[in-house]
């Protein structure tokens, strides 16, 4: 980086604490601090949605899946697209809840402030670890950018940039609270979507300048040639390379979890509706917002094809394709030195940033809300419990920072925590809709999921022997697709670069004299995988396809003796020589078992032949449907909620929220007196189920929000074509 890139990042933390101190100004009490005084309009509402669920991890993401699977690769972010149309529906319940915090609906609801602690405890794990996560993967994805692996004193990069990010995301957002997230929001979200667009031109134009003719030099002469120099299969959304990794069932079952799980996610009464002005600006803000992150995904996976064309020989991103954007950008707007990388680098942070002080925030509001005001001091003034939450978001970034420093697999972590919802997402959907939901059964239902998903799985193993149990210590068979077709010049510039990279660590692994450090070499250059195919432009190529070998019920499997391959099949597959092979030989399983799995194998369902997407669908019955058939049940032979609260709570989410707070409380209290006043609007009037019949603005803007997905497919797939 440049003077101009460093200054250009300065004045971005500088701004992002300005608004801190001017956001501070304005907090009197609780409301102002984690709600925004629930003042925010459809802009601020847009960008608290776009900017709480947009990490600086995805365009990175997305980055490499493209670049090592093509266009298909998208999916590792894209699958939240159908999502969207949901929260239509969604965001309109967190206005009507009129709380601060989702575990005051819990407490609401179900008539236990011990609830609201459990939830709080939830909160605390899934963001402690969900923010670790950020936190390491911004420091691995600046180095590129920033030119150096190394910060201060010779340590790892990640021991400088960590804590300087900590240090900002605490004083912008415990200072200024909600306010200060939502309009750092809204500028970093600008700067996303800047992130989002600014590479695609001048990638354009970096193509036509390097592999073009004479004359060639516009953004419709580098679609062309990034067509000529990155073969056909990459461009394909549905059947590319990577297809198989993104299924269509597999691609339905991650929108289904995604739909139940992130309705709980304790940002979501902040960010999906519950600090807007009126339910309109919740809808409109929420799918807005949603949409602009599916917009941006779109330009995050045409970098990644440019830089594809463009790049193919970088031995930097063959020997790790997680620093294809950071290469990208600093290889196309480095040589400007108009301070260009230096705004990438920010737009990085803002994403990852942006992210991180409303998970802060949100996690404070619970503390103070549902562990401080009705355990410690009920009795405090509102100057008192704003205090607390900014202490608490304090201990919250620090501890998160701390993870991400510490933990050997942070990343490893992020698959737990985004799993974690699944204890507390039967409760809510059901108890938005039912009446017969009670705390009783609420409580055997978290206490059944918690010890079903996550504490058998590592205790089963201990309790009884079963490592060594060689029905248990299965794998899935191994799958080889082997496609040929004709050499492109990236095929070409992608073997040289695997080459180069291959003698440096061989030449490195032979002079090293640290057993560790030789260790370490060898794992970086069995990361580099199978060698690409060499040949000359136009000559026809094996493209080889590896699958499969994944452990069925463990997280891993260790070898006991020598293990061997047996054929299983040779079979040819949509023009492709598809090879099955199978393990054969005894290993011992580590680490956790999986119980879902199990359940599986115990009623004989063969496993062998799945692939990893079908392992992950196979995981959806289980996880999704098992809690909701435990709550229902459970509620059915345990003591129903009193009828009074049930009513009063009932009557609240059926009345419209008005812009006016007097005349809101007015309406409220006319419902709490009447509550039968609403039965009118039950689809089931005589029944349990609160099911209500939906409005006009319901439908039609259900309706608009599936059209949009199809339109950001056709646009991804218009993009992609032009030049073809």
């Amino acid at each position: 980086m440049q003077l101009i890139d460093y200054i250009v990042l300065i004045l971005y933390f500088v701004g992002m604490i300005a608004i801190g101190f001017w956001a501070m100004r304005r907090v009197k009490d609780q409301e102002d601090y984690f709600m925004g005084g629930r003042g925010f309009g459809k802009l601020l509402q847009t960008f608290a949605a776009f900017g709480a669920g947009t990490g600086a991890h995805e365009p990175v993401m997305v980055g490499k899946t493209a670049w090592t699977s093509g266009l298909s690769g998208v999916w590792s972010a894209l699958m939240w697209l159908f999502v969207t149309p949901i929260y239509w529906i969604t965001a309109v319940w967190y206005r009507r809840m009129r709380h601060l915090t989702l575990g005051d609906w819990f407490v609401e609801r179900y008539e236990s402030r011990s609830m609201g602690v459990a939830y709080t405890l939830f909160a605390i794990v899934f963001y402690m670890f969900y923010l670790s996560t950020m936190f390491s993967a911004v420091a691995k994805f600046s180095a590129p950018l920033l030119g150096f692996d190394e910060g201060l004193f010779g340590y790892e990069l990640k021991y400088t940039l960590i804590p300087v990010i900590a240090a900002v995301v605490i004083l912008y957002g415990v200072l200024g609270g909600l306010a200060a997230a939502c309009w750092t929001d809204l500028i970093q979200g600008l700067f996303i979507i800047i992130l989002s667009v600014l590479l695609i031109p001048y990638g354009l134009w970096s193509i036509a300048e390097t592999f073009g003719g004479p004359g060639e030099q516009g953004l419709m002469d580098g679609f062309r040639i990034m067509h000529e120099r990155v073969s056909a299969d990459c461009f394909s959304l549905f059947s590319g390379p990577s297809s198989g990794e993104f299924p269509l069932p597999f691609i339905i079952s991650l929108s289904l979890i995604s739909i139940v799980g992130v309705v709980v996610q304790p940002h979501f009464i902040a960010t999906g509706g519950g600090s807007a002005k009126t339910e309109k600006e919740a809808r409109i803000g929420l799918v807005v917002g949603n949409f602009l992150k599916r917009l941006c995904t779109v330009g995050w996976a045409l970098t990644a094809l440019i830089a594809l064309a463009l790049l193919a020989g970088s031995a930097e991103i063959a020997a790790d394709p997680d620093r294809v954007w950071g290469v990208a950008a600093r290889e196309i707007l480095g040589p400007m030195n108009l301070g260009l990388v230096g705004l990438m680098l920010a737009c990085l942070l803002a994403a990852m940033m942006s992210s991180a002080d409303t998970y802060m925030i949100v996690t404070s509001a619970l503390v103070v809300r549902n562990v401080y005001a009705p355990y410690i001091n009920s009795n405090a003034e509102e100057k008192k419990y704003v205090q607390v939450g900014r202490m608490t978001g304090l201990v919250i970034i620090v501890g998160a920072a701390f993870i991400s420093l510490t933990y050997a697999d942070v990343f490893g972590q992020f698959k737990m925590a985004i799993e974690l919802p699944i204890l507390f997402a039967a409760p809510f959907w059901l108890g938005m809709y039912w009446r017969r939901v009670n705390r009783f059964a609420v409580w055997g239902t978290i206490a059944t999921s918690l010890m079903l998903f996550f504490v058998l799985p590592v205790i089963v193993p201990r309790l009884a022997d079963l490592s060594t149990n060689q029905k248990l210590a299965t794998t899935t068979n191994l799958v080889t697709k082997t496609l040929t077709r004709p050499a492109t010049e990236s095929d070409i510039a992608k073997h040289e670069a695997w080459v180069a990279v291959g003698d440096e660590l061989k030449e490195r692994i032979a002079t090293s004299e640290d057993s560790e450090s030789r260790s370490q070499l060898e794992k970086e250059l069995a990361g580099l995988g199978l060698e690409p195919p060499f040949a000359k432009v136009g000559e026809p190529i094996e493209i080889v396809i590896k699958s499969g070998g994944q452990s069925i019920y463990w997280t891993k499997l260790v070898p006991i003796d020598t293990l061997s391959k047996e054929l299983v099949s040779n079979t040819q597959e949509a023009g492709m020589l598809v090879k099955t092979e199978r393990w054969v030989g005894k290993q011992r399983g580590e680490g956790s078992l999986k119980i879902d799995f199990l359940l599986y194998g115990l009623m004989g369902i063969d496993l062998s032949n799945a692939n990893k997407a079908t392992l992950e669908t196979l995981r959806l019955p289980i996880r999704l449907l098992l809690p909701f058939a435990v709550l229902f049940s459970l509620s059915l032979v345990t003591p129903r909620g009193s009828e009074a609260v049930l009513d009063r709570y009932f009557a609240k989410m059926k009345t419209p929220v008005l812009a006016d707070p007097t005349a809101d409380n007015k309406a409220l209290e006319a419902a709490y007196q009447n509550p039968s006043s609403t039965i009118s609007r039950k689809l089931f009037p005589k029944s349990d189920w609160e099911f209500v019949h939906p409005t006009k603005m319901d439908v039609i803007g259900f309706l608009i929000s599936c059209v949009v997905c199809a339109l950001v497919i056709g646009l991804l797939l218009w993009l992609a074509g032009i030049g073809a």
